[in-house]
């Protein structure tokens, strides 16, 4: 039986972006572009209208942006709509804000086709596109801001070691495979640690946990 293919969304307010975006993942035979929204506003009442698996959204949109929207949509309790957010700079200041805001990860306007279509699929399976640079980029930010400075870290301490180790290393960046070598355990029991932390903290996905972990001071950059 086949799979059914992932549902996604584009919300920009530039036509061409997403008509572009939309030729390139209709091509793929597991994915489907099933809207569009022009800005955040629309792609909020689009989400409940379609209820896509992914959304890719820009941040900058006239009236409601990406970020305001990303928040609205991965809000809603029990939602299970991911949130792709698009920039044209790699250094974007507000990358930070989307992925606080409950984005899993983001991508360049200027990704192929190859990369554009796996990253829809990364954040569709649950995953977070989450690479070791924007890391480093997340953690100059938190730097910058201050951190830490949010949740209380007294919530770390419901973690078990173990759980605390792991959550450390998909902060960093680290893929599932990539821990289980680190920790010299099974992938799968690499898995089940990181779905306890998760249930745990009360948090959606990998990006939270990341950013869980650099609020909380779990993870310091260098020299701070």
């Amino acid at each position: 039986m086949t799979a059914a293919p992932i549902k996604v969304m584009i919300a920009d307010d530039q036509m061409m972006v997403r008509q572009g975006f939309t030729v390139l993942l209709d091509a793929q035979p597991d994915i489907e572009v099933v809207g569009q929204a022009v800005d955040g506003a629309e792609a909020v009442a689009k989400v409940a209208e379609l209820a896509p698996d992914v959304v890719l959204m820009d941040i900058r949109m006239p009236g409601m942006g990406g970020i305001e929207a990303t928040s609205l949509i991965t809000g809603v309790p029990g939602s299970a709509v991911k949130v792709l957010v698009l920039t044209t700079f790699d250094l974007d200041e507000y990358v930070y804000e989307a992925l606080r805001a409950g984005a899993s990860g983001f991508l360049l306007k200027d990704a192929s086709a190859d990369q554009l279509a796996e990253a829809v699929r990364v954040i569709a399976a649950g995953e977070a596109l989450l690479a070791p640079n924007i890391t480093k980029r997340l953690i100059t930010e938190f730097s910058r801001l201050g951190a830490p400075r949010a949740p209380s870290k007294a919530r770390i301490d419901e973690l078990t070691e173990r759980e605390t180790e792991v959550l450390s290393l998909v902060a960093q960046g680290m893929s599932n495979a990539e821990i289980a070598e680190h920790l010299i355990l099974a992938e799968q029991t690499v898995k089940t640690h990181v779905g306890r932390i998760l249930v745990k903290l009360g948090l959606r996905d990998r990006t939270q946990a990341a950013v869980f972990a650099y609020e909380t001071g779990l993870i310091r950059p260098a020299g701070y």
